[in-house]
């Protein structure tokens, strides 16, 4: 597999574990139904695509719906759908928007395009793209404009409302992170390092060989990024450097939230976790079943 950056092949960095590990999400959506799993009657989650939080409230997006933990740290399905949430982000002003696919008999179209939820995911609205796009990851800049990454087809797509998008750089990454300071300024992961635009996504261009396979970037000393191994990472200079952290429990990743400087969520192979020391440690907030990954 080749990563491109506006249309032009990248070189490799002949990581070939690293490179099998993101192809399994670039590769596209789980195969899987969602009715094969049991998450919602409080055993544990699998195929976990975001995490966000809302004010002391974790979110969990999986194969199966959205959920969030009782208070005896079951997990329990938040309204009624549990469509195939592929990509999911809780906005600055506290909105929850995602893609993905709907449930088995949901009807409807096979793609959701963009969905958002003004009340903490219990019910749910179509934006636009409705049977077009399945976006794999989603971020919101502090000027509200959406960024999301269209795996199918790979192609970063942006919206200054939700509604009309303009089609910018052709890229096959795993995640995306917009700068909190910036609104233009964007990262992006891919199977050679970390990829970086200043310009809207419409360009990238190398800002580091870390390979990493998610990032967050939620306030200019926030940026946190984890690799395929699962060894926790905390970028500067705009993402150019990344400093190892710690390794978070329970194997690779299938998704990473930095709520602020301190305050982490990442789920792993086993469990959702948080930490409220910079990743210096970790408690388990969910049980995870293992599964193929977070896409």
């Amino acid at each position: 597999m080749k990563t491109y950056f506006s249309g032009r092949p990248a070189t490799t960095l002949g990581a070939a574990l690293t490179a099998a590990a993101l192809a399994l999400t670039l590769v596209g959506c789980s195969s899987g139904d969602p009715a094969d799993d049991d998450a919602g009657s409080g055993s544990a989650l699998s195929h976990i695509h975001g995490l966000g939080m809302r004010g002391d409230t974790l979110y969990v997006a999986t194969h199966q719906g959205l959920h969030s933990p009782d208070a005896d740290g079951r997990p329990v399905l938040v309204g009624d759908r549990r469509d195939d949430f592929m990509g999911f982000t809780v906005t600055p002003k506290g909105d929850f928007l995602a893609s993905g696919h709907p449930a088995p008999g949901g009807g409807g179209p096979a793609d959701l395009g963009l969905i958002a939820s003004a009340d903490s995911g219990r019910t749910w609205r179509e934006k636009s793209l409705a049977g077009r796009v399945d976006f794999h990851a989603l971020d919101t800049a502090a000027d509200s404009t959406v960024y999301g990454l269209d795996s199918a087809n790979g192609l970063l797509r942006v919206s200054a409302d939700g509604v009309t998008w303009d089609d910018r750089a052709t890229l096959r990454a795993l995640d995306i992170a917009v700068s909190p300071a910036a609104p233009g300024t964007v990262l992006a992961t891919t199977e050679t390092g970390v990829v970086r635009s200043t310009d809207g996504g419409r360009s990238f261009a190398p800002a580091s060989e870390h390979v990493l396979a998610y990032v967050s970037w939620t306030a200019p000393d926030a940026l946190f990024g984890v690799a395929p191994d699962g060894v926790l990472y905390r970028g500067t200079d705009g993402g150019t450097s990344w400093t190892p952290v710690a390794p978070v429990p329970g194997g690779a990743p299938q998704a990473l939230t930095a709520v602020d400087a301190r305050r982490l969520l990442v789920a792993t192979q086993d469990g959702v976790y948080e930490s409220r020391d910079a990743g210096r440690s970790f408690e388990r907030r969910l049980a995870v079943e293992s599964g193929n990954g977070g896409h």
